[in-house]
């Protein structure tokens, strides 16, 4: 018996490492749709039906030109057809998606051996809340906007996953979303009926309906955390900025004052606090 238990244990963690490897590829390729989407999204361009192409030539990209993390290093990092070299932010994000991905399953304990349909749905929705993230911050890092296509995309995931928690789970803490989800569109109605009239950068009312992304996935407590810790990195992101501009020479008295992309912030740290806490509550 002892050794029958044995070989179960080897064929299940065999299983779970070819799981997991399959888990880290479907994070690079989300990871390659991410850098697709930051770039076309703001543009207002299509990001699932026009293919992709090298911003230098406009050359459309072959399958082979897209495979991630290979086609990167086959390639020696340049584009196939203008030889432009290709920035290293592409590599770093597969790479990066992929990691984000394979945490967030070893997080809730997802393996072979122990599967469940509440943990199979809580993992699969959970990547296209990662993935609302990982675009929202990255749109934010680059022109300082939250886009408010993708935040409604995270608001559609996470209502279907609420009447999920109600119909099949009997969830108790549904009517606590509905709040959410509730102030989430009075938030909406205000910036489309008042506030777009009013204020000329409704930055701060994104970042309200951000943070209600957050809350209703995330509960209140890694809300809390993820605040906190924005809050810090922020801090430090803006003493850094202000110690680099002194050390220059040339800098003129009429210079731009620093734009912090909060939103970036409240995303990067939301992803660290949700997979923290999932450590802690999984195990």
């Amino acid at each position: 018996m002892p050794r029958l238990l044995s070989v179960s244990k080897i064929i299940g963690e065999n299983m779970d490492a070819f799981l997991y490897t399959i888990i880290f590829m479907i994070g690079t390729l989300f990871g390659s749709f991410f850098t697709l989407a930051v770039y076309r999204i703001p543009l207002g361009k299509d990001i699932t039906h026009e293919r992709s192409f090298c911003p230098n030539c406009n050359h459309k990209l072959s399958f082979l030109d897209m495979i991630p993390i290979f086609s990167y290093l086959f390639l020696g990092g340049k584009c196939r057809y203008c030889k432009q070299k290709i920035r290293i932010r592409y590599l770093l994000l597969e790479v990066l998606s992929g990691l984000i991905f394979v945490l967030f399953a070893l997080s809730i304990k997802f393996n072979i051996l122990a599967l469940n349909v509440s943990t199979i749905v809580y993992f699969i929705f959970g990547l296209f809340y990662l993935a609302t993230l990982f675009i929202i911050s990255g749109i934010d890092k680059e022109k300082h906007q939250i886009q408010k296509s993708v935040l409604l995309f995270g608001y559609i995931i996470e209502t279907v996953y609420i009447i999920y928690l109600y119909i099949v789970e009997k969830d108790p803490n549904v009517y606590r979303y509905v709040i959410y989800l509730s102030i989430i569109c009075i938030l909406t109605v205000l910036d489309i009926v008042w506030l777009r009239k009013k204020v000329k950068n409704s930055y701060l009312v994104e970042i309200l309906l951000l943070g209600m992304l957050l809350l209703t996935f995330t509960y209140e407590a890694v809300t809390i955390l993820t605040i906190i810790f924005t809050i810090f990195a922020s801090s430090f992101y803006l003493l850094l900025k202000k110690l680099v501009r002194k050390k220059k020479k040339n800098v003129q008295s009429s210079e731009k004052s620093i734009v912090i992309p909060i939103g970036f912030y409240l995303c990067v740290t939301n992803i660290i606090c949700l997979i923290v806490s999932n450590f802690y509550i999984f195990y």
